[in-house]
């Protein structure tokens, strides 16, 4: 057999795909999993979205549509913007893409080159660091500890931008810890920022709207507009109007940014389907209480999930600002045996014997680039929510 490209030896597959796969597998045995692994509303898509999409098709939307967006997304983008972060984008500085992943894979693929560094608060989305490699670059991990609530620390970004430093990452609200940054958090970072202007800047804002107990969202560009000329400002129908499977994902940038990465776009992909295009104008130019009122059972859900995991031995829960993950830290469940035998020395000990034993899928935070950790995601119904907290405290109790 010919062989792969050896970029591939740097590409992972992702842990929590591997455990929606194990999870599924059980599943298909008859056994009853609950699946905490996977960061994916469990709302409905809002049907004047589904409504909007059906009249499109029905008017006969189905061709090839525009590689940077059609007009009526980009408008309703442009609004979206200078809506909610007070972000004002000409229609040249859009573009939309088969979800917000592949705005942040153009950008790396328009602008990396062979040894170019790009810095990743961790805990991080798994993808990040992949995408960086792909197209040729260097993560650099920053480390984000608990005791500064999993955000980053100006101090430690100053300390990780060298001259070779192509993109700062950031992520606030965050996957997998759910930390957000104040507006005098963002601000020290973009005090920070200020003085490399050989650094691009990428935030990815996927969560905005998924913000508890008063919380205010910022985003990077709008804190300090100093950084806008150099920022790429990414989001997405998914996460905010439960539109996952659209695969609409939409940023603002520079307009030669956006110019390279349409071209790098249409190298790949080309354009988004055309009625999933306009199901997320809808959506955006829609009502926008649904979003609020869906927030608001999340945030029931959050503070249910922290209070059961906190009350199992051995686990230590942080109750985050934002997004719909928890990242518990299970330290005190380390050096211990399982029910079954199986020694628990490392987080992902605990989350393979958590799912094979009490059939409950969590992904380890070795993942994430954080241990001793697990990744919880609270986006499922508040029953289930429930009852795999409580087969965590069980396991956590049968530990010897």
């Amino acid at each position: 057999m010919p062989a792969l490209a050896a970029r591939m030896s740097e590409v992972s597959i992702s842990a929590s795909v591997v455990m929606t796969m194990r999870a599924r597998e059980l599943a298909a045995q008859g056994i009853k999993v609950i699946s905490l692994g996977t960061g994916e509303p469990d709302f409905p898509t809002p049907l004047h979205a589904i409504e909007a999409a059906h009249k499109a098709a029905l008017a006969g939307d189905t061709k090839y549509p525009p590689q940077d967006g059609t007009p009526e997304l980009k408008r309703a983008v442009q609004r979206k913007f200078k809506r909610d972060n007070n972000l004002d984008y000409a229609l040249d500085e859009i573009m939309v893409a088969n979800g917000g992943k592949q705005c942040i894979f153009n950008a790396f693929m328009a602008t990396l080159d062979p040894g170019d560094e790009v810095v990743v608060p961790a805990p991080y989305w798994i993808s990040y660091a992949d995408m960086a490699k792909i197209a040729g670059g260097k993560p650099v991990l920053v480390s984000c500890p608990q005791n500064n609530g999993f955000k980053l620390r100006p101090e430690d970004l100053e300390a990780a931008i060298t001259p070779k430093t192509k993109w700062v990452m950031l992520n606030f609200p965050n996957n997998p810890t759910g930390a957000a940054c104040s507006r005098e958090e963002m601000q020290a970072i973009a005090a920070v920022l200020k003085k490399h202007p050989h650094v691009w800047v990428m935030t990815d804002d996927m969560y905005e709207h998924l913000v508890y107990d008063g919380f205010e969202f910022c985003t990077i560009a709008e804190v300090e507009p100093a950084l806008k000329d150099r920022t790429l400002t990414v989001n997405g129908a998914s996460k905010t109007y439960a539109m996952t499977g659209w695969r609409v994902g939409f940023c603002g940038g520079p307009k030669q940014l956006i110019k390279a990465m349409i071209n790098m776009q249409g190298q790949a992909t080309s354009g988004v389907s055309s009625v999933g295009q306009a199901a997320a104008a809808a959506a955006l130019d829609g009502p926008q209480d649904l979003v609020r009122e869906r927030a608001e059972d999340y945030r029931k859900r959050r503070d249910m999930v922290v209070e059961m995991l906190n009350a199992a031995p051995g686990i230590a829960c942080h109750k985050p600002e934002g997004a719909f993950y928890v990242f518990p830290n299970i330290a005190g469940c380390l050096g211990k045996t399982s029910k079954a035998g199986k020694k628990i020395d490392t987080d992902t000990d605990f989350a393979l014997a958590l799912l094979e034993e009490k059939y409950v899928a969590a992904v380890q935070g070795a993942a994430y680039g954080m241990s001793p950790y697990l990744r919880i995601s609270y986006a499922t119904d508040t029953d289930s929510l429930r009852e795999a907290c409580g087969r965590i405290q069980e396991f956590c109790k049968e530990l010897a």
